[in-house]
Parts: C-alpha cells; structure tokens; sequence
C-alpha cells in the first residue's frame, strides 16, 4: 500500500488548507493509499481525522517560535525538537510522497527538514498557498508593491506584517536561507493554485523547479443556490438589495476601507453586509445600516447569504486565488473584484466583473451593472461555469494522478 504524508500547521475544517487536506486524504484512502497528517499541535485541539494524525510540538513550542519570530525575524529557525521528531517519525512511516502544503505556522524547522528531504530522496510536492516559499519574510507582498524578492529580499516593507518582527529585520538572510533550502533537493515539484502565483514564482529563486497549476476547487454540493429565507432573516438582513463581503479576519489588506468608502456610493434601498471577524474599532468606523456577522463554520448558512446577495464583493489587495469567489459564483452570485493577484481567474464577463486595484467607483459602478442585468440569468451563468471549472472532485484527482506519476517514475 502506497503511503502519503501531508504537511501544514492547521487541520480544522474552516480553514481552506485544512479542509483541501482531509479531502485530498479521504480520496486517496478511496484509493488504496494510507494517509497521514503531520499538523502542530498547538495550533488544533482536533483529535478524529480520517486520516492518520502526527501531532508536532506544543504550546510551549509555539511560544518559542513566536518569539524568535517576533523578535529576530527567525519565522522557521526554531522548533529544532518537535522538526527532528517528525523526521524520526517520517523514517518510520517510509511514505512514498510528502506532499507539503504550509510550514510557516511557528512549528517547524525548514532547514532542518529540508536537509533531510535532500537526504532521503523521496518525492515532494509543495503547493503554494501564497508566496512565503520564494520570499525573505512575508507570505504576500502586492499591498506593499514590493518586488525585491525577485533579486533578493532586504529591507523589508512588511517587517511588521505575518510573521511579524518588531525588532531585527532578517530578510536578506531568510532569502539567502530558503534559497539554498529550497534549491538544493531536485525531488521537488511545485503546485500553484493560481495561474498568477505561478507566474510570480517563476521570476523567483524557484524558477527551475517544475511548476503545474492545480486550482482549488469547492464542493458543490453545499455551495449552490439555495432559498435565502429564513437565514436573513436569522441575521435581521431586510433589503431587497444586499451586496455580500466576507472575509476571515477583516485585515486592512481585504479592503476594509475600501468598503467603507463604497457604502458612500450605495443607495438608500442597498445594503452592505460582512462576514468576518473585526476589531471594536472596526466595527465602531462602520457606517450604519452596515450589518456584520462574525466568521462561521455553518456552510449552508454562507451558502445562504451568497444566495441571497445582488453582488459578491471582493476588494482585497493581495490575494492567491481566493475562495470565496468561487463559493459565490456557484451559488450563483456574480463577483466584483480587483485585478490582485490570483482573484480574477475565477470571473469571466458571465460570473462577474474586474477592477482595476483600488477603484472604488469602479466597484460601485459593477455593482449597479449587476443589479441592472436579470437576477435569473446571473444565476444560470454563474452555477453553469461553477459547474465546469469549480469541482473540488476534479481538483484532488489531480493530486492524485500527480502522485501515482510521480511514484511510478
């Protein structure tokens, strides 16, 4: 029996790496391969997993890490312990892929693990999330237009930015270190979620590793139109007209301002309504009439409140390939968003409209375009497209046809 091993800090179900994880896992059991997850322990209290769970450091560990980070800018140059245990217990798993997803958590050493992945010449695959593989600090750098990365990291704009440092900027030897890490064993194949990260990886250090791009997909099954009803009514959302934002955490970089900025340009019978967890201050600065909802784990009800929206929108100024774009279109809600990044690959002229980054009027402008057009024929376009391009099935089979090639190589 073929065994594969997966890598990342988190496994619980509402963040996208650990659900793309368990399913990706749950199709290859389905398959005949024995899974496992290596995740830190500090970072998940989840004990049921379909998959074979390895637990690494504690949250002792995680402190250290935090503060080696937050101090010298040392973001995967501690947990030397809990890295050298995992390698023992890769010796002894012996699997046949390593597919690595996230190691920037405060709970591995890349060094450390990377000399031994050279050592053991076992396949790698390691798909990018975002851009902290080929960079000397941050894991996305389109907010600050920073591009040193491309020649080599120094003087870092976003020192203070995840995983932040408030002391020492180590920048130009983190480049200089992933560099050598990261180059140095060819049984490495990259994934990329975006066509764009793909592009912006092939100007980096990593430019010679092969690179195939595996969009995310979303289950469809949970994510389609639905009757919106009585969710709205749970969350006292009474217009006839509401445009949709969501976000985990309501960083300035998802375009929090910008939304602000917008409801100025809104009607009195239109509505904005986000999804996300935000600061006091946050909520204080919200304009009335502006209704939030704390982040939530409840599926159907999002898939509700996509439903039930005129228009996503999308403001964010740095961005992979984002998720709930997708989730929107498939309930068939169109999409309005900025040209950053990865967030225009999943909106065409039938699924939404794009940008330009930091146009504010011009998002006001797409929202009224949408309004404008037939409801029912948004919902048509939108659901068909999701149909085609979106599955998560057709994702994970790509993984895993790329393990079954890259083991019978």
């Amino acid at each position: 029996m073929k065994k594969l091993l997966q890598i990342n800090p988190v496994i619980r179900e509402n963040t996208s790496t650990g659900r793309i994880m368990r399913e990706i896992g749950d199709l290859a059991m389905s398959a005949g391969w024995d899974c496992y997850i290596a995740y830190s322990r500090a970072r998940d209290g989840i004990k049921q997993h379909s998959s074979k769970l390895i637990p690494i450091g504690n949250k002792l560990d995680l402190v250290w890490h935090g503060l080696m980070t937050r101090v010298f800018d040392a973001h995967g140059l501690a947990s030397r312990r809990s890295t050298n245990k995992l390698i023992q217990r890769i010796r002894e798993i012996d699997p046949d892929i390593i597919h690595i997803h996230n190691i920037h958590g405060y709970f591995l050493n890349y060094p450390l693990l990377c000399d031994y992945l050279r050592e053991a010449g076992k396949p790698v695959i390691w798909t990018m999330h975002d851009c902290w593989l080929y960079t000397g600090h941050c894991y996305y750098y389109s907010a600050a237009g920073c591009d040193l990365w491309k020649t080599g990291c120094h003087s870092c704009p976003n020192k203070h930015r995840f995983p932040a440092s408030y002391v020492f900027d180590r920048s130009r030897r983190n480049y200089l270190d992933k560099k050598r890490c990261f180059t140095s064993f060819p049984s490495l194949s990259l994934v990329a979620v975006s066509k764009w990260i793909g592009k912006e990886a092939s100007q980096s250090f990593l430019k010679d590793k092969p690179c195939m791009v595996i969009p995310n997909g979303i289950d469809l099954d949970i994510f389609k139109p639905v009757d919106a009803t009585s969710v709205l009514k749970d969350y006292g959302i009474s217009s006839p007209c509401y445009y949709l934002a969501v976000a985990s955490i309501w960083l300035p970089e998802k375009g929090f301002s910008d939304l602000i900025s917008l409801t100025e340009l809104l009607s009195a019978d239109e509505q904005l309504v986000m999804v996300g967890k935000m600061t006091k201050k946050q909520k204080a600065s919200l304009p009335d009439g502006v209704i939030t909802i704390e982040r939530t784990s409840d599926t159907k009800a999002l898939a509700a409140l996509y439903s039930g929206a005129t228009a996503f929108i999308n403001p964010t100024w740095q961005d992979n390939y984002p998720t709930v774009n997708l989730e929107s279109i498939a309930c068939g809600t169109p999409v309005v968003t900025y040209n950053t990044g990865g967030s225009g690959e999943s909106v065409t002229a039938e699924t939404g409209i794009i940008v330009n980054q930091g146009d504010v009027k011009a998002l006001a402008a797409g929202v009224h375009m949408i309004r404008k057009r037939n409801r029912d024929t948004w919902l048509t376009t939108c659901r068909n497209y999701a149909l085609q391009h979106f599955d998560k099935r057709n994702a994970f089979r790509s993984y895993l046809n790329f393990y079954d090639d890259l083991t019978q190589a």
